[in-house]
């Protein structure tokens, strides 16, 4: 009865979280949305890690196994992504130097603030 409780938690999130994308202008996903609502209320405190735990850790051991269903889209659309091969290599490559980038300046920012809080 525990995982049954803990899937309807799981699921009445996601439902709130698809009637809040219905209701708003905005073009965010219902997922997206259900993932702030789950992230506040653990925040708060009104769920526990507790309530949810059993779930969440099936959830993460099979996480390859609900990848499969992007991973058959993007090979049905391989004619598409072929035309396009270039582009997406150069957005890759300048996102890839982009968040390496932007890593280390966080990195040696932090850092600096450690020695500094440190010295004073």
């Amino acid at each position: 009865m525990k995982v049954i409780g803990q899937v309807g938690i799981f699921f009445a999130i996601c439902l709130a979280g698809e009637f809040l994308s219905a209701l708003l202008p905005l073009p965010v996903p219902g997922s997206i949305l259900a993932l702030a609502i789950l992230f506040a209320l653990l925040l708060c405190g009104a769920l526990k890690p507790a309530h949810i735990g059993e779930k969440s850790d099936f959830l993460l051991q099979n996480m390859a196994f609900f990848f499969l269903p992007a991973g058959v889209g993007i090979l049905e659309q391989a004619s598409l992504l072929w035309e396009n091969l270039i582009p997406l290599l150069v957005v890759c490559a300048v996102s890839t130097v982009a968040t390496f980038g932007a890593s280390a300046g966080t990195v040696k920012l932090v850092l600096y603030l450690q020695r500094r809080a440190r010295h004073e």
